[in-house]
């Protein structure tokens, strides 16, 4: 469910970016930044806290705390309203720009005008910033790049933004007296990386009564049509929100047909041509006599097709239909199969929460093992060492078991440009298992970064290659690799790629994940929680690997410990 604590991080963010777009101290800037984290992986939703609950948060200090509360009273803080004032709106839009920081996107308006990313790609293609210092023909080669990604995501957001927006609706319609069935498809069924626009389907005997309770919830910014079949809305976030009343008896036709790509859709009508039937939203029928034959399941509209039920995060054209007809469809992976996470972090780094807290929420999921997997010392700003990582294993150790969870300690170590990892083997050889992940370095060339993976996955005691492409969605593009010379030698050495579950990486991809599934490469789909909250991230990550065609066999986390140890173990 969406919360509180989400809009007022994003709001803490704001403030932090404008603190530093004005030229405020760094210190004052960090402040903000890290009292924004700390309130979105806050456990409990913030709405009713006061200033004295707020400041039992970790960084969260008295100021703090008060603006905090000022917000959850007014809807609004005043310091935030100043500072927006004195900052004209398109130097704001310039710091969504990746590669673009708070400061030197004031620079430019201030020097050059420059008041928004189209006026910066102007600016950069006439040659404005030639010798402005700070602006090389890399940086500016960055900066068209970052243009680009920030104008091919337009209004477009990650799942984790709009899954919960979309459960919120869909909950709140449920309550509403007459509404006999509603869910959400579109692409936000069927799990793509980025969303575009909500669909909600309902059948309601009352239906007038169900699109005014739609049009009047707290999300809603701006109705933009409304009808007694169809209103659309705009969201606080961004995002419209179409919803339909179909008849009862039509809900799985609609739910198929507003599911479905538009690729997948063709498919299934061109099949019903062929059977010399009709398919729409409202059913499948006869092409001559116009019957109505099925249309009350989805299972039903498939099987009349003479397809099995296809999994909705399949339903792209991209082998499925062909898979279907052949009786080859993968039976995929399902959260309910995953036995524990393998990627996670506690306070001891960057985390939000104490290993006992951390192992705690592991077990009410009913994970069978669970691995802590803080950052290795070369990612400085986090301060590890070997005698921190020695305590954390003792630590742990006396926690084993608790609950019936086998608590695995690893370690989350940084991939350097050569591909060399933080400790030596014989230190390695101490922990459970080992992710290693990019971190920086992101632009090397293609062949160097393809040394680079492929000598870290080569290592005995790498386990994991986390997030793989090191892609930030909508932020970061992926790093160039040659990825097929990455999938072989991960194969080899029998080192798994993750699927990152967080929402804003989704990495690996489902098309890079179906690429490597003929090279026999296993996967681990992590939630790299930093925050108890974020466990539960998992399921984006089990979309992303249906969406690849994964079994629970391809992902080692859904196998029994022994076989899990025995695959850590590698060719240690």
């Amino acid at each position: 469910m969406a919360r509180t604590n989400d809009d007022v991080a994003a709001v803490l963010e704001e403030y932090a970016d404008l603190l530093a777009i004005t030229g405020d101290e760094d210190f004052k800037v960090r402040v903000y930044q890290k009292a924004a984290r700390s309130i979105g992986a806050h456990g409990d939703d913030i709405a009713g806290y006061d200033a004295g609950d707020l400041q039992q948060i970790p960084n969260v200090g008295a100021k703090i705390a008060a603006k905090v509360a000022e917000y959850l009273r007014c809807g609004t803080m005043a310091q935030l309203e100043q500072l927006r004032g004195r900052i004209p709106a398109g130097v704001r839009e310039l710091t969504r720009i990746p590669a673009l920081g708070p400061k030197r996107a004031m620079a430019l308006h201030e020097r050059l005008g420059v008041d928004s990313p189209e006026s910066l790609e102007s600016a950069i293609v006439a040659g404005a910033l030639h010798g402005l210092p700070g602006f090389g023909a890399k940086t500016e080669e960055n900066l068209l790049h970052g243009i680009s990604l920030l104008r091919d995501a337009g209004g477009r957001v990650h799942l984790g933004v709009a899954m919960p927006l979309a459960e919120d609706i869909v909950g709140a319609l449920e309550s509403v007296r007459g509404c006999r069935r509603c869910g959400y498809a579109g692409s936000l069924r069927r799990m793509k990386d980025t969303i575009g626009d909500i669909d909600v389907l309902a059948t309601s005997n009352r239906p007038k009564v169900l699109m005014d309770a739609f049009a009047r919830l707290p999300q809603v910014t701006e109705v933009v049509v409304h009808g007694d079949k169809k209103t659309s809305l705009r969201t606080s976030q961004g995002l419209q929100v179409d919803l339909r009343v179909v008849p009862p008896d039509a809900w799985g036709a609609a739910m198929q047909y507003f599911t479905g790509a538009k690729a997948h859709n063709i498919r299934t009508r061109e099949i019903a041509q062929h059977h010399k039937l009709k398919l729409s939203e409202y059913g499948l029928f006869d092409a001559v006599t116009e019957e109505k034959i099925v249309s009350a399941t989805e299972e039903e509209v498939y099987r009349r097709l003479g397809l099995p039920w296809i999994p909705p995060t399949l339903r792209e054209d991209t082998g499925e239909i062909q898979a279907a007809l052949a009786g080859e469809l993968p039976e995929l992976v399902t959260e309910a199969d995953v036995r524990g996470d393998l990627h996670t972090h506690t306070d001891l780094t960057d985390g939000h929460a104490t290993i006992e807290d951390m192992a705690a929420a592991a077990a009410e999921r009913g994970y069978a093992y669970y691995a802590v997997t803080d950052h290795g010392p070369k990612l400085y700003m986090q301060q590890m060492t070997l005698e921190k990582a020695t305590a954390q294993r003792e630590r742990l150790r006396r926690l084993d078991g608790t609950a019936g969870v086998r608590l695995l300690h690893g370690v989350e170590l940084n991939i350097d440009p050569d591909g060399e990892v933080d400790w030596q083997p014989d230190v390695l050889a101490g922990f459970d298992l080992c992710v290693a992940s990019v971190h920086s370095h992101f632009d090397l060339p293609r062949a160097k970064m393809t040394r680079r993976l492929v000598r870290a996955a080569r290592n005995p005691y790498v386990n994991i290659i986390g997030h793989p492409s090191a892609r930030l969605i909508g932020r970061r593009p992926p790093i160039d690799v040659d990825w097929d010379q990455v999938f072989q030698a991960c194969a080899r050495s029998g080192t798994a790629l993750e699927i990152n579950a967080f929402p804003d990486r989704l990495d690996l991809a489902a098309d890079l994940i179906r690429r490597a599934q003929p090279y026999g490469v296993r996967f681990a789909v992590d939630s790299d929680a930093h925050a108890i909250g974020h466990l539960a991230n998992l399921r984006y990550g089990i979309g992303t690997a249906q969406r690849g065609w994964l079994t629970a066999d391809d992902v080692i986390n859904t196998w029994p410990l022994d076989r899990l140890t025995a695959f850590l173990r590698k060719n240690r």
